[in-house]
């Protein structure tokens, strides 16, 4: 164990409990205000399939914002333990915005969440409300103050070095440096995506065990109607990440494109094998000159290569790799919501192999993410605060073996826990799907709910009004 590299292993202690961490609050950030959605179309229109839906997601937003919560503490000890040197040297300015996020967002979540939770019928309906928007809103302040520090990282701004360690000088430039802007719209959007193919997922597989209650439809036609909105926005926002990338990370960019010389009229790599002793792409299939023109929006801009950086730049071939799934990920996305848009609400459909295909892609979400934070992360080294701060600088002198060991449990506690956390989500729709098709609270279709409510209501106006939940 000794003749491991102690810095690699504490690199990949790291990146281990961050992929697992960054999983929930994923889904926490934008599933809280799916559920002040259903809190508020249920107080503006009384119909109680919008509670129904609260009543089921927020099972499983209680869960994931427990596990996030569990998994960031177990992550922040790793900077004293691993990565001294990263707070002896910029603590000044990481300390205080971590400290905001825990005072302004995590302690507003974990409050205001006992009352979503517990509190309705014990507080007012519109206490109860306020509370879903407190919960929502505190998930996304602490996106904020993370990526704030994150964004700082990449693109540090607002602070001046006295004696080795770096003082602020502008919070605002702190904050509010070049790349936060990019990184918190495409974070937050990422967010949106995930859980909106969630909730088409776990919907369709309720829908695909007989449930054809109308939460399900309405959660499985809201996610499929967010994620055909959310992904082209993304890619928009993605294209303007990658131009602020080039300016202030041009390392980065040229590892992601498999771009060795720097050139003008680059090309557009699709496929490759980076190999690093060769400074070349074998079995390159490429695009003449269309690298140079969605970088630099000229034809025959300039894009630096590898070759530029000496020995200061990432690994090029998880970078590399790391982006095409990424992008990859996301074009699938795109075409998937399109269709089942089309699907849905043009044609009027949902069958068995749409509800399939919706349920392949329930957590598709976090494979892009994930190979998105790889992008970001590894393609910021050999820097840990870029041009000051090196990871080997920030690295402890803990043994290679202690650190080897402690990973090994990480490991298996993080897929026991990811596991468990899957089978939950799944046990509860099923549960949930199981509901005799009479009960009234779990209405199958559009036409049982006229038949429950013929009694009291004229069967052509119900009709006409419960129309649009028809699939």
């Amino acid at each position: 164990m000794e003749a491991i590299d102690p810095v690699v292993l504490a690199r990949i202690q790291f990146a281990a409990n961050i992929t697992f961490h960054i999983l929930f609050p994923t889904i926490s950030i934008a599933l809280g205000w799916f559920l002040l959605i259903f809190k508020l179309r249920f107080a503006a229109t009384g119909a109680r399939y919008w509670m129904d839906a609260y009543q089921f997601w927020i099972k499983i937003f209680a869960l994931t914002f427990v596990l996030g919560a569990v998994s960031g503490i177990t992550m922040s000890f790793q900077f004293g333990t691993n990565w001294p040197g990263f707070m002896n040297t910029v603590g000044n300015v990481a300390g205080p915005l971590l400290a905001y996020e825990v005072l302004t967002a995590f302690f507003l979540e974990a409050t205001m969440l006992g009352v979503m939770l517990f509190g309705r019928g014990r507080v007012s309906e519109r206490m109860h409300t306020f509370a879903t928007f407190l919960v929502a809103f505190g998930t996304t302040l602490s996106a904020f103050w993370i990526l704030a520090l994150n964004s700082w990282m990449h693109t540090p701004a607002g602070y001046e070095m006295i004696n080795g360690q770096a003082h602020v000088t502008s919070w605002f430039e702190v904050i509010f440096n070049p790349s936060f802007p990019y990184r918190l719209a495409h974070m937050l959007l990422a967010s949106g995506l995930t859980v909106a193919f969630l909730l088409a997922g776990i919907s369709a597989y309720r829908w695909l065990r007989n449930s054809r209650s109308a939460d399900v439809m309405v959660t499985l036609k809201m996610g499929v109607a967010v994620a055909a909105c959310l992904i082209p926005l993304q890619i928009v926002v993605g294209d303007m990440h990658g131009v602020n990338t080039l300016e202030h990370e041009p390392a980065k960019i040229a590892a992601m494109e498999g771009i060795w010389q720097t050139q003008t009229g680059a090309a557009a790599v699709l496929f490759g094998m980076p190999d690093a002793a060769s400074a070349s792409n074998r079995y390159e299939v490429s695009i003449p000159r269309l690298a140079s023109f969605y970088l630099t929006h000229d034809w025959n801009g300039e894009v630096k290569g590898i070759d530029a950086f000496g020995d200061a730049h990432p690994p090029v071939a998880p970078v590399f790799f790391a982006f095409r799934i990424m992008v990859g990920v996301g074009m699938l996305m795109l075409l998937v919501s399109w269709f089942a848009a089309w699907r849905i609400f043009k044609r009027k459909q949902l069958d068995a192999l749409l509800a399939k295909l919706l349920i392949g892609m329930t957590f598709s979400g976090w494979i892009a993410l994930v190979a998105g934070w790889y992008v970001t992360e590894i393609g910021r080294q050999p820097w840990l605060v870029y041009g000051l701060l090196t990871t080997a600088q920030a690295a402890s002198a803990v043994p290679a073996v202690n650190i080897a060991m402690t990973l090994m449990l990480y490991l298996t506690l993080y897929v026991a826990l990811l596991i468990a956390y899957l089978a939950a989500i799944y046990h509860l729709a099923n549960k949930y799907s199981s509901v005799d098709p009479l009960d009234a609270k779990y209405p199958p279709d559009v036409d049982s709910l006229v038949h429950i409510a013929a009694p009291q209501v004229a069967m052509p106006t119900l009709r006409t009004a419960l129309q649009p939940l028809k699939v």
